[in-house]
């Protein structure tokens, strides 16, 4: 089901300066070994996602300007200007002038320090990476360019032959801290190439009078890059028709294996043991839209019908919510309500493996500290902290209808909220807060619930988020994402706000 997005196209080069080569033995193979160990790690950041264009050494303003070709002949989606040792300015402009791909300047030192008593020339050019790095930032600021930059050590695992100190940096939390940047922008490049190819279905409607949900869709293209298709509920009914009873024995096992099958709710009356009716009109469901998003090579969806009382499609839409969480666990999010802005922000945590369940204010538990948050589905199941629950719901509230709902809750520890809103000056803004999930008592009433404590008090929590004009629908994912999210914001050209 999921469809495997196209590898980010990562450039390399390594930075020096063509005058040291002549004058210091080894020094330029020493540099092209440091160049060969970054590649390695680049390609090996995330298996499979990951193409590196290795440019090699530029040392003189004739080669960047090769490599600034070089890089778009192979239309790289992020370039890493690795600064090996002193490079004059000239030596990095103009890859960056001619190529407009992002810029990010690798300062990795080698050693932590040089052994002072042995060091000669030829040794500590080979450590003084820093050294040119405000030069190339004030010619990057001259030239209107931003320049973003990543300062540590290299990581390497064993010294080279030639060096006179010890190396081995691997472990180092200088090294570590260093990586795990890289990581994170090559992952905010490869969000930003993925969602430039992906399709998003847009199903329906939106749920009337939710006027933060509305979208402009043209905005949503040239901000993200995404085709949205404008589909009908004919396109979905058209498919159930050609469903087979196999399919149906198919998506029931998938049920069995994703959830457990409620009993009755101790406490609300709507929320009952799901018939076997609903089980079978629910997995019929999911088996049509399973054809549909394969149709239609659909990336994430987004939903919502509301017709006359008793026509096929109300029907047809009562047995949503099972699928669409099968679906968001499988690689192709979900959004109800027709939110397509939260459907790209869950759309941006699912590239980033770190899930995406639709998500709004629940209740406030004032006595824990916590926003409960969640919502009547779709749940990203690969977040949840026990086996979902399935519940039969008597009454969709608010909406028309009935049929099976999803109880669930996000797994305890480290999370955070995406939520992506435009703005009345007609741009996009990416907002998120970082919090703990914690293990404590939910509803029993067939919706999504999580418990989290965003570390300052829930009113001025409330401040700071509703200050931002998000909308009232979010993505959840798993971890402290703010970094990445601010990264992928950055790539993306779309403004980031932390509200925590």
């Amino acid at each position: 089901m999921r469809r495997r997005s196209t590898p980010v196209r990562v450039g390399l080069y390594s930075l020096g300066l063509k005058a040291y080569w002549a004058q210091f033995e080894g020094l330029e193979d020493r540099l092209k070994g440091y160049n060969a160990f970054i590649k390695g790690r680049l390609e090996s950041l995330i298996p499979e996602r990951v193409e590196v264009f290795n440019f090699g050494l530029v040392d003189d303003e004739r080669a960047a300007r090769r490599a600034g070709e070089y890089f778009n002949t192979y239309n790289v989606d992020v370039i890493f200007a690795h600064s090996a040792t002193y490079f004059t300015s000239a030596c990095c402009l103009p890859v960056h002038q001619i190529c407009k791909a992002p810029a990010v300047m690798l300062n990795l030192q080698p050693t932590p320090a040089m052994d002072y008593a042995r060091t000669h020339t030829g040794e500590w050019l080979a450590h003084c990476v820093g050294c040119p790095v405000p030069e190339a930032a004030n010619a990057f600021n001259r030239a209107g360019l931003k320049l973003r930059i990543v300062s540590g050590l290299l990581g390497l695992d064993e010294t080279p032959a030639i060096s006179l100190t010890d190396e081995v940096t691997a472990r180092r939390p200088e090294a570590l801290r260093a990586w795990r940047e890289i990581k994170q922008w090559v992952q905010a490049a490869y969000v930003k190439r993925a969602m430039a190819h992906a399709r998003f279905g847009f199903l329906g409607g939106n749920y009337s009078g939710m006027l933060d949900l509305y979208s402009d869709f043209t905005l949503m293209q040239s901000s993200l890059g995404i085709h949205i298709e404008l589909l009908e509920m004919c396109d979905l009914a058209s498919r159930l028709d050609a469903v087979t009873d196999d399919e149906v024995e198919a998506k029931r096992r998938e049920v069995e294996d994703f959830f457990i099958v409620s009993e009755d709710s101790p406490s609300d009356p709507i929320a009952r043991r799901p018939t076997p009716e609903q089980l079978d009109w629910s997995c019929r469901v999911a088996a049509a839209q399973e054809r549909l998003v394969n149709d239609f090579g659909l990336d994430a969806l987004s939903y919502y019908y509301h017709g006359a009382d008793g026509n096929a499609y109300e029907r047809l839409q009562s047995g949503f919510i099972v699928g669409h969480s099968l679906l968001t666990a499988q690689g192709v999010p979900c959004a109800g309500e027709g939110d397509m802005k939260t459907c790209a922000a869950m759309k941006i945590c699912d590239l980033l493996e770190v899930g995406g369940s639709f998500t709004e204010i629940v209740a406030m538990d004032y006595n824990h500290n916590t926003m409960l948050m969640g919502h009547d589905g779709p749940f990203h199941i690969s977040i949840a902290d026990e086996k979902p629950i399935l519940r039969g719901m008597g009454v969709y509230h608010g909406k028309r209808g009935s049929g099976v709902s999803v109880e669930a809750k996000v797994r305890g520890g480290a999370v955070t909220t995406l939520g992506l809103t435009q703005l009345g000056g007609g741009k996009l803004r990416l907002i998120a807060s970082e919090g703990e999930a914690k293990r404590l008592p939910t509803l029993a009433i067939g919706n999504t619930q999580t418990h989290v404590d965003f570390g300052i008090p829930l009113d001025e929590y409330m401040s700071r988020w509703f200050k931002q004009a998000p909308t009232h629908h979010c993505a959840m994912s798993v971890g402290h994402n703010a970094e990445l999210f601010a990264k992928v914001g950055e790539l993306l050209s779309i403004e980031y706000v932390l509200a925590t």
